[in-house]
C-alpha cells in the first residue's frame, strides 16, 4: 500500500492530500529513508512523521485497504 494511503486510512494523518504533502516536504521517512507518497508499505516497516520539533514514530502492525474507525488504532504501534 502507498503510505499516502496508508497514513489516511490509519488515521494517522487525517486527508491523503496533507499525507502527500508531508511526503513531499520530507517529513515521513519509511525505516531511516525519505519517503515519496508513493512509496510502499509494508508489516514490520517503521515509519516517522517530523512535526515541528517534534516527531512521531511507529510500528506498521497491519495493512489493509478498508478500516473502520475502531479497528484504525490496531494497525500501527507507537514506539
Amino acid at each position: 500500500m502507498r503510505i499516502d494511503k496508508f497514513l489516511k486510512v490509519s488515521r494517522v494523518i487525517k486527508r491523503r492530500t496533507l499525507a502527500q504533502e508531508a511526503c513531499n516536504r520530507q517529513k515521513v521517512t519509511i525505516n531511516g529513508k525519505v519517503a515519496k507518497p508513493g512509496s510502499i508499505v509494508k508489516e514490520g516497516d517503521i515509519i516517522e512523521i517530523s512535526f515541528g520539533e517534534s516527531s512521531t514514530k511507529f510500528r506498521v502492525k497491519k495493512v489493509t485497504e478498508h478500516v473502520r474507525k475502531e479497528e484504525a488504532p490496531e494497525m500501527i504501534e507507537i514506539l
